[in-house]
């Protein structure tokens, strides 16, 4: 017997309308790629996002068409998301910082019938243009421009293709499980692989970050989202801020620690979320600055662990508190958020800081399980110590890759996310590594997070990366690539020795290279491939190899 009760389809779109109709006036102020502000509200994004799904229409793009977007956290932006997957086509969000060979992999293999863009990339859609010949409509984001047209005479102009329809539009109503968007993994080795979520899959993330267990987002909030729309959707926030019908900063191209403490005084922004590359240099534009961020009650950090040191500042010296979270793209990103239980504020206040350093735990709707190298099933001990491979199972996780017929799952249906962890009884996720990233020394495996937190700890360091190293006794040796502060005198000497006690002495890295800047990914994440190609070898024939 079912139960008698309504069923409605979870949709996208619903998200919107309900932005629309209950939290209409709510601001969205967005940074536009010529520096300027733009102010709008929920009702009028929506009824934005209707002229664009008419004007997709008529460009002759059809249900399952898949729309490319190559841009920045900005109104138009999200105006063309929700028409994108509202009206039955696939969102595909392009990492602008991709090789240029990648960015012609995804769209080929994407099939992308046409690309939205921001005027800052013209120079690559003009450089790409020949060799995506599936691609019939380019659109720009910006105002019409007279250089945009003599640079890419084909241009078609987004305000110019809205303004030409009406907002007097219904939205299709389809199957939950239809198609929404369209991810791609980072691709540091061989080429990116696509995670192509739902629409059930998007809602029901959008819920489920948005509780207070989660990211605790409410129409109280004044949400920055840093992260980018095209990294995992800004892990999910355009969608959960429409279901909560919060304010939303969109910070357009300006992600320097100077237009973020900007944006966050300005706008009284109340939670920021990004990764911790982002948020060093915010600190350390707030410090100069002498601003407090008074406003900023809570960030989101993800896409790498957060140093310990990072995760201090923010909560004694702007009485900010830093919610850990942990997921990737083929988890829509969320797999897991830090957030204290009742039992955790009972306990000494050195303890609940420790407590927070971890990934968290999985929120409702992700199950979680650490198993062992030698049979992938097997589970290890939940004991917060004993190490295991991370794998998952849940309502927004990826079963198999986009054109890919084959599963992504092990045989008893869990995704194996690549990292290595340990687990507590609570369900509290610590990261050690993500699998190519441990460094296996005489047969024993250090951290590359550990050995980089407590670099990150030392006051003249402002970003640093261990890598493995080829070592002929030892076969891996760990070596740092650091970056130091402005006017720092540390040496290579005086790092090592700041590891003495503070890890085991075999674990301390046997060289520290100083580099004035670390290679990032699109996403913020620091390039280690990049990092062992150039410093690999660095122990070999030295006498640190003997």
């Amino acid at each position: 017997m079912h139960g008698r009760m309504m069923f409605q389809p979870l949709l996208i779109s619903d998200l919107l309308e309900h932005a629309a109709q209950y939290h209409a006036d709510t601001p969205i102020y967005s940074k536009n790629t010529n520096g300027q502000m733009y102010e709008t509200h929920w009702k009028n994004i929506a009824d934005n996002a209707k002229r664009g799904a008419k004007a997709f229409e008529a460009l002759k793009l059809g249900h399952g068409d898949c729309v490319a977007t190559l841009a920045w956290n900005n109104h138009r932006h999200l105006e063309a998301w929700y028409a994108i997957s509202g009206s039955g086509l696939i969102c595909h969000t392009i990492n602008p910082r991709l090789f240029p060979e990648q960015l012609i992999f995804i769209i080929n293999d994407a099939k992308d019938k046409a690309i939205l863009f921001d005027k800052t990339f013209l120079p690559l859609i003009n450089a790409i243009k020949a060799h995506i010949p599936l691609v019939k409509s380019f659109i720009c984001l910006d105002a019409p421009d007279a250089e945009i047209v003599k640079a890419l005479p084909e241009v078609l102009f987004y305000d110019d293709l809205i303004a030409a329809q009406s907002a007097e539009y219904t939205w299709p109503e389809f199957d939950e499980n239809t198609a929404s968007s369209l991810c791609y993994t980072s691709g540091t080795t061989g080429n990116p692989k696509g995670a192509l979520y739902s629409h059930r899959s998007t809602v029901l993330h959008s819920l489920v970050a948005s509780l207070p267990d989660s990211m605790n987002l409410s129409a109280k909030d004044i949400i920055l989202p840093v992260v980018p729309m095209f990294h995992v959707h800004a892990w999910g926030t355009p969608y959960s801020a429409a279901l909560v019908g919060c304010t939303v900063v969109l910070p357009g191209p300006g992600l320097d620690g100077d237009s973020l403490v900007k944006l966050i005084d300005d706008y009284k922004v109340t939670i920021a979320l990004g990764v911790p590359t982002i948020w060093q240099s915010l600190l350390v534009a707030a410090k100069q600055s002498g601003t407090k961020l008074e406003s900023l009650t809570r960030n989101v950090i993800g896409g790498s662990a957060c140093p310990p040191s990072m995760l201090a500042t923010f909560r004694d010296v702007y009485q900010c508190e830093t919610i850990h979270a942990w997921g990737m793209t083929e988890a829509s990103p969320l797999g897991t958020v830090n957030q204290p239980k009742a039992k955790h504020l009972l306990l000494p206040i050195e303890q609940q800081h420790k407590l927070r350093l971890s990934q968290g735990r999985p929120p409702f709707g992700v199950k979680l399980r650490l198993v062992d190298e030698e049979n992938g099933t097997n589970e290890v001990a939940y004991d917060g110590e004993t190490h295991g491979n991370v794998q998952l199972k849940g309502h927004w996780i990826i079963e198999r890759y986009f054109g890919k017929d084959q599963s992504s799952l092990t045989s008893d249906g869990w995704f194996d996310t690549g990292d290595i962890a340990s687990l507590d009884q609570d369900g509290y996720l610590h990261i050690s590594d993500r699998a190519k990233d441990l460094i296996k020394s005489g047969g024993e495996w250090i951290s590359s997070v550990e050995l980089e937190n407590i670099a990150m700890g030392h006051p003249e360091v402002a970003m640093a990366a261990a890598i493995a190293a080829t070592h002929p006794k030892w076969d891996e040796r760990p070596v740092l690539i650091a970056v130091k502060t402005p006017e720092s005198t540390l040496t290579e000497e005086a790092l090592i020795q700041y590891y003495n006690d503070k890890i085991a002495k075999w674990q301390i890295p046997d060289r520290v290279i100083f580099v004035d800047a670390i290679p990032l990914s699109g996403t913020g994440k620091m390039l280690k491939r990049k990092l062992r190609e150039d410093f690999g070898d660095v122990l070999l024939n030295s006498a640190e190899a003997i």
